[in-house]
């Protein structure tokens, strides 16, 4: 089955791709790229990510979906959903905490002042957010997290420790759930808050993964005061407020459209060195499982994105594509082992993204 679009959909998609063609380096390198760890590895790769997403910036589509009164494009969801399709199809390097979990947030619990001052930055690729979560003991049930904030007069006083921080080195600004009442139920007693990434108390310590990259890191709040002002919503609402925030991020067809290319690049390697595939006879039903795959989880992300259009809120609906997309990225990552096998060691080998992204994806916990 094909999905098909109206004939200005249509247009948008060449024009992406058009943009595409002319404003990223060639394929081979966008891998070399990805091998490398990305947009989240260092000042070099940071500063390639934040000049593309300026030119995005400039053209409207960082932030095409959100309402054009908070610097967005007011554009309608499914040409937002196109947008998505085609910069992760590409490879392009467009992931940002701040489109996809902060300024929606803002849009729905910040205050009037707090929208008018944070938001700009981010529809401009002017900052930059990492998400402050988990934690060594609250990652799957985020809601056992002990990070304090204590009321001090007109600030909070945050203590504690997150980790898995994607790009916390590199970051402006960091998006907290942190624990507000010590005593409530472990869903009642949370806030979200937003702070400044420099602020004095905070260390930053780098986690590096099994790929050799530094994506990751550790970290450590020790008396850091936030101003009660930086608190969006209501105090010990964070919880549902954080859940809501997370069907944003979790909405999108990034994983599909990234697996349908990996597939295709798999499917060509195959066909070009048959010496890596001919002692396993069953990588050509693999790889035609993969595609069914992708196929189903693009009819999730599609079902999610016309929930939004419609105004709704896709709360279990993004879960599951979520879940469903991080669980294929594995297959698909060993599927990649299954055809490279040894050879995909090698550092010479253009395919070596795919033997440093399955250590990272198959073998960490």
């Amino acid at each position: 089955m094909r999905f098909t679009h109206e004939s200005d959909i249509e247009s948008f998609r060449a024009e992406v791709r058009q943009f595409i063609a002319d404003e990223l380096p060639p394929e081979e390198e966008r891998l070399e790229r990805a091998r490398r760890g990305g947009f989240e590895t260092n000042e070099e790769e940071y500063a390639y990510t934040m000049g593309f997403q300026k030119k995005l910036a400039e053209r409207g589509w960082l932030a095409m979906a959100w309402p054009k009164e908070y610097g967005g494009g007011g554009a309608p969801h499914m040409r937002q959903l196109v947008y998505n399709e085609e910069m992760s199809y590409a490879g392009a390097p467009v992931g940002n905490m701040g489109i996809a979990w902060v300024g929606p947030s803002l849009m729905l619990y910040g205050t009037e002042e707090q929208k008018q001052k944070y938001i700009p930055p981010i529809t401009g690729a002017d900052q930059w957010w990492c998400t402050l979560y988990s934690e060594p003991g609250a990652g799957s049930d985020l809601a056992s997290l002990q990070t304090s904030a204590v009321r001090d007069g007109d600030d909070y006083v945050i203590n504690g420790q997150k980790i898995w921080t994607s790009g916390g080195h590199l970051a402006d600004w960091g998006w907290l759930a942190a624990r507000t009442d010590a005593d409530a139920p472990k869903h009642k007693g949370i806030s979200l808050l937003m702070l400044d990434m420099k602020s004095p108390g905070i260390t930053v310590q780098p986690l590096i993964n099994l790929g050799d990259q530094h994506s990751f890191n550790e970290v450590f709040f020790e008396d850091v005061r936030v101003p009660v002002e930086q608190r969006v919503g209501e105090e010990n609402r964070g919880w549902y407020h954080l859940a809501v925030a997370l069907d944003f991020e979790r909405s999108g067809i990034g994983a599909y459209a990234g697996g349908r290319r990996t597939i295709e690049r798999f499917t060509k390697l195959v066909e070009e060195r048959p010496e890596l595939w001919q002692h396993r006879k069953t990588i050509r039903t693999e790889l035609a499982e993969r595609a069914i795959e992708v196929n189903v989880g693009t009819f999730l992300a599609y079902r999610v994105a016309t929930m939004q259009a419609q105004g709704l809120v896709p709360n279990h609906e993004a879960s599951a594509s979520k879940l469903f997309g991080s669980e294929l990225n594995q297959r698909l990552q060993l599927t990649g082992m299954h055809i490279l096998g040894m050879s995909g060691m090698l550092r010479g080998e253009s395919s070596r993204v795919w033997f440093d992204q399955a250590q990272v994806f198959l073998r960490s916990a």
